[in-house]
């Protein structure tokens, strides 16, 4: 508990540190510094992730947890995302993501609208997407604007902002860990994609 108390609190100055810079910032000033966020490897195996949503105000209004599993096939990332809410509520979603060059991604889902984009340089990358986000018995047309933070091999940090208009309405936070046991999940065992890619009914 101290330990993860400690990356939480080096992930916060990481946060106040990023400010407001462009992902160019991160670029490397030599090849023989930290090379880019590597998606398909972090994600490939079984992670857990702890998350909150603040709304436009700063205020929690829900908390979470993931458990994530991903597999690597012909160059291409199968993950599955499974969410549990503090009111009970419970999400699953499947990405696919691709990397289209050297430190740029795309990657579909069931509930996101076209493809989203990623630029990883450095130990930071951003990821943006659109989608429709149910809140209640509405759905809302949004924009999210992810960066993550690697701290380690196995600690990645994420805050995203949801942007309505291009104005931000809540933010997300979360906090990726990678399990001590990386046994390869093999893409034959993960979950059946539900409307081919990726997210299942909200259920409680």
């Amino acid at each position: 508990m101290i330990c993860f108390k400690k990356w939480l609190i080096a992930a916060a100055m990481l946060l106040a540190l990023a400010g407001c810079s462009g992902i160019e910032s991160y670029a490397p000033a030599t090849p023989a510094e930290q090379q880019r966020v590597d998606l398909l490897h972090f994600f490939n195996g079984q992670s857990r992730a702890w998350g909150m949503v603040r709304d436009y105000t700063g205020k929690v209004v829900r908390r979470f947890t993931v458990d994530l599993v991903g597999c690597v096939r012909d160059g291409q990332l199968v993950l599955d995302e499974h969410f549990l809410y503090d009111d009970g509520e419970t999400q699953f979603r499947q990405w696919v993501i691709d990397e289209s060059s050297a430190g740029h991604y795309t990657g579909r889902a069931a509930d996101i609208s076209g493809t989203a984009t990623g630029r990883s340089e450095g130990f930071a990358l951003q990821w943006q997407y659109a989608m429709d986000l149910p809140v209640g018995d509405s759905q809302y047309h949004v924009r999210f604007d992810d960066w993550m933070y690697q701290l380690d091999n196995d600690h990645l940090f994420n805050q995203a902002a949801i942007k309505k208009w291009g104005i931000t309405v809540a933010r997300v936070t979360l906090f990726f860990q990678r399990a001590a046991d990386q046994s390869v999940a093999d893409c034959q065992d993960l979950s059946a994609a539900p409307d081919a890619g990726g997210v299942a009914p909200h259920s409680k």
